[in-house]
């Protein structure tokens, strides 16, 4: 087997169509994600993992009775070569065996058979290339399963093994798997850096779709880069621009929110929400956060720029009524969020100094004290100088 294939197994979307399947808010999307599914299970003959979820999908008898009956084939098949070459042949042989069987199993969806083979291959496999590859195997299993500490496991893994000399290609990669997880839980500035990093030289098809890995890196990298940085590293980037038009509601996005046009902004935002966010299974738990900072971030690049705004202006800019703004600000005011504040009187905005930023509050009060400490010490040798004169 060569060390360069890198198999997309287990099937990323099979987790991704389920969770649509199960989400009552995604019922648009049900009939679509249904056909894909079961297509994808018959694709690479998943009897465990069918079985795994009739309580949840209703299972067809016929199908999984063939599926079982294939799986059982090939496994005996599999079991008989891996009998073969530990009789007759060498460690390299034997490594390859115990990978391919490991790889089966992970093919149709049986977890526990799955990470027991393929830590085992790990274990059997003498190439560091291949030992790699099957490290970001096991962090896949995690993911498709949502075992966080496998997937912590898998990382931590391939990092050690990638610091005794991973090639270029393997390292690249990983920068996406760890990418892909810190999104996961809700690490966007860490995850843009790796996205980023990895942009033009992204080869983790077996992760996800160079598509997929586009709008991700945008998401994560919209939410943590400067003004400058986002237009240099995204709205001007290449890569980038390549698949925007494909993806155009990423394009508004970035392009709104650069160009201060804060109403366009929001419907890209709550249109990016529905189509992005609320569908994904690693990025749902996180679509009310994201789109909260994402205001948040909105409203500070457009009161920096003013010393104040009436609540009327602010609202047509963001196309929405100033009651709502009225609100939203409050909220973000008073958790501490936005550095400013709202007089209710006369419907006015008034942005807080920098000398106001609680940060640099605490800045003034120690030099403060550091000069009332000096005006102390310098009095008393004036009062010593008088009394040795």
């Amino acid at each position: 087997m060569s060390e360069e294939v890198v198999l997309p197994i287990p099937n990323l979307s099979v987790p991704q169509h389920l969770f649509i399947l199960t989400s009552p808010s995604l019922s648009h999307l049900h009939e679509h994600s249904k056909h894909e599914l079961i297509e994808s299970i018959t694709t690479d003959e998943m009897a465990p993992y069918y079985a795994s979820i009739s309580s949840i999908i209703p299972s067809d008898a016929a199908l999984l009775e063939k599926l079982q009956a294939s799986n059982k084939k090939g496994l005996d098949e599999l079991d008989e070569k891996l009998k073969k070459a530990e009789d007759l042949e060498g460690e390299t042989e034997i490594g390859d065996a115990l990978r391919e069987r490991a790889n089966f199993l992970t093919k149709i969806g049986d977890k526990d058979k799955a990470v027991e083979a393929q830590k085992l291959a790990l274990e059997k496999t003498p190439g560091l290339g291949s030992r790699i590859d099957i490290t970001l195997t096991l962090v896949r299993i995690g993911l498709f399963w949502l075992d966080r500490d496998l997937v912590v496991w898998g990382l931590d893994k391939a990092e050690a093994l990638i610091e005794e000399g991973g090639d270029w290609d393997r390292r690249n990669r990983l920068k996406v798997y760890n990418g892909l997880h810190l999104l996961s839980i809700r690490q966007f500035s860490r995850a843009s850096v790796l996205l980023l990093d990895a942009i033009s030289t992204f080869t983790a098809t077996e992760l996800l779709s160079y598509n997929d890995f586009i709008a991700l890196t945008v998401i994560a990298s919209a939410l943590s880069l400067s003004r400058v940085d986002l237009k240099k590293k995204l709205i001007s980037a290449p890569e980038v621009l390549s698949v925007l038009p494909e993806l155009p509601i990423l394009g508004d996005l970035v392009k709104s929110l650069y160009e201060c046009h804060y109403d366009k902004f929001f419907v890209a935002l709550a249109t990016l929400e529905q189509t992005h966010l609320i569908p994904s299974r690693f990025l749902n738990p996180h679509a009310r956060f994201y789109v909260r900072e994402m205001r948040i971030l909105a409203y500070k690049q457009l009161l920096q720029s003013y010393k104040s705004l009436t609540l009327d202006s602010m609202g047509v800019a963001f196309g929405v009524r100033p009651d709502f703004v009225d609100n939203e600000l409050s909220r973000f005011i008073s958790s501490g969020r936005l550095n400013a504040s709202i007089d209710r009187v006369n419907r006015i905005v008034e942005t807080s100094s920098d000398s106001d930023a609680p940060g640099l509050s605490l800045k003034g009060a120690a030099v403060d004290v550091v000069i009332k400490q000096g005006d102390l010490v310098l009095a008393q040798a004036g009062r010593l100088s008088r009394v040795l004169g």
